[in-house]
């Protein structure tokens, strides 16, 4: 899905890894890792993230970025509970995305 969401983007590279997103950085040679921030809760929780990540990896750096206006109320939690009440979510996920969580709960279109 996220190979489709950015088809032209094409240095972004989408890979899978197991155990921690700073060891997996490490190993791939990456020096920054970008964060995306939608409330003020968010951003506590990535401070912590970034200095426990700066303690096990000190030359891998987290840079944050915030979410738009429009989008600081969208979480993945919510949409999944929204789609799983028979809701749609088509503004809030790309049209590949909202078919596939259709399917997945069992309310294919």
């Amino acid at each position: 899905m996220f190979r489709q969401a950015l088809p032209d983007l094409p240095q972004v590279e989408i890979a899978s890894y197991s155990g921690l997103t700073v060891r997996y950085a490490a190993r791939i040679g990456a020096h920054v890792l970008v964060r995306g921030l939608r409330i003020g809760a968010d951003y506590e929780y990535e401070r912590e993230m970034a200095l426990m990540n700066r303690a096990m990896q000190p030359n891998v750096e987290t840079v944050c970025l915030m979410s738009s206006l429009e989008q600081q109320f969208i979480s993945s939690s919510r949409v999944k509970e929204i789609a799983a009440l028979g809701a749609e979510i088509d503004a809030f996920v790309p049209p590949h995305v909202s078919a596939a969580v259709a399917a997945r709960i069992g309310n294919p279109r």
